[in-house]
């Protein structure tokens, strides 16, 4: 199976992304969100990095999917969404192909 990869700025800080993509003649708009999180922000007490990345989570706005988990770092870790609305739009084959 063939990838589409993206290349992201290496600015820190969130990213608002939006693609147009065509398939099979069909135009779709693709909105993708990247932020930093970083741990000492976490907000509540925490045994591991896990708990708050589950809590980071399960707080974020509703309207956006987890879409992918960047490789943490000491300070922060990446988390790709994609916007909820359009999640309808896009067959999972598609989401196999666009890879952050």
């Amino acid at each position: 199976m063939a990838h589409i990869a993206i290349p992201i700025p290496s600015q820190l800080g969130r990213q608002d992304i939006e693609i147009e993509v065509s398939i099979n003649g069909q135009k779709q708009m693709l909105h993708y969100r990247v932020e930093l999180f970083y741990w000492n922000d976490c907000g509540i007490p925490t045994v591991n990095r896990a708990e708050c990345l589950r809590h980071i989570l399960a707080t974020y706005d509703q309207n956006w999917l987890l879409y992918y988990i960047g490789s943490p770092t000491e300070q922060f870790i990446p988390i790709t969404f994609i916007r909820k609305k359009e999640n309808v739009l896009i067959s999972p084959f598609l989401y196999s192909l666009l890879n952050l």
